[in-house]
């Protein structure tokens, strides 16, 4: 179950940040508080749901919990990302470009290594 789950979230965040996010979102990473990056976060928050049929959280309050760490963290990941890359003044002709989608992507992915650990570590 603890592989189906941590698929899960992989997949959700391929879909969140691949299909669902759009111009709008996208474009205002960067900018701190901006609804284009709430709106960003609050889709991956939405389809992490899900994964408490997986893995019960035990509890409303802890599923919230997880919720809300997520978001936050998710979001100053991706504004984080946004500041490097407009600061470097990258595109995607540059290496450094790649180097901060990748540790993007990365921090994302381990994430959902703490999420599914945190879901199953309980008891």
């Amino acid at each position: 179950m603890l592989f189906i789950a941590l698929g899960y979230l992989l997949l959700k965040h391929a879909i969140a940040d691949f299909f669902l996010q759009g111009p709008y979102q996208w474009r205002n990473k960067g900018t701190y508080g901006h609804p284009g990056g709430l709106l960003h976060c609050a889709i991956h928050l939405v389809l992490t749901m899900p994964v408490f049929l997986l893995l019960p959280a035990g509890s409303v309050g802890y599923a919230a919990l997880i919720l809300v760490a997520e978001f936050v963290f998710h979001y100053h990941v991706d504004w984080s990302k946004e500041q490097v890359i407009r600061r470097l003044s990258l595109t995607t002709s540059n290496d450094g470009y790649w180097r901060a989608m990748g540790i993007d992507q990365l921090m994302h992915g381990l994430t959902y290594v703490v999420i599914v650990m945190a879901l199953t570590s309980r008891g």
